[in-house]
């Protein structure tokens, strides 16, 4: 009974990631049978490219999200910590994107290969988190210069009101 969060995490991961195995085999399926075999000849070495591309992104990912979801256990065999909680967002999070997109992508491009431009969607909110990021560390200029005649009034009003004492008023009989 110790360890039943441990045990529970262990399960809820084995599941969720023969899930994302699942979906990764039924999108090289689907893009293999319809691509490959029925527009056979309209393939190309391009979607060769594509394929592999596709088959990397998918790789990738997914052995990370399997080493986070890989539980701990002592050298007798008790298991200690049933992995990460792949639930939560962060990389996690990030990694699971990566393969939905992926998979949208790859069916996709069966119907036309401008889906593909979608894979631009990754490294723009990539770029976009770096900028919060960095933006954090750039200098800000001087905030407090540009004060306009209502932001003006409504600080000396709260300045004077903060200034006056506090009366508290009280019933009498």
């Amino acid at each position: 009974m110790a360890n039943q969060g441990a045990k529970k995490r262990k399960e809820e991961n084995a599941r969720h990631m023969e899930k994302l195995r699942r979906l990764i085999i039924a999108c090289n399926v689907i893009y293999f049978v319809v691509r490959m075999i029925i527009f056979h000849s309209t393939f190309t070495w391009k979607h060769w490219v594509g394929l592999v591309l596709t088959s990397v992104a998918y790789a990738i990912p997914y052995q990370q999200l399997s080493a986070m979801a890989k539980p701990t256990y002592t050298d007798d065999g008790e298991l200690i910590d049933g992995g990460f909680d792949m639930s939560t967002g962060g990389i996690c999070g990030y990694l699971h994107d990566v393969i939905y997109i992926t998979s949208f992508v790859q069916v996709m491009s069966i119907l036309s290969e401008k889906f593909w431009y979608t894979y631009l969607v990754i490294p723009a909110f990539g770029a976009y988190q770096s900028f919060g990021f960095i933006k954090g560390f750039l200098p800000q200029g001087s905030e407090g210069d540009t004060e306009d005649e209502k932001t003006r009034k409504k600080r000396e009003k709260m300045e004077k009101k903060a200034s006056r004492g506090k009366f508290i008023k009280t019933r009498t009989r």
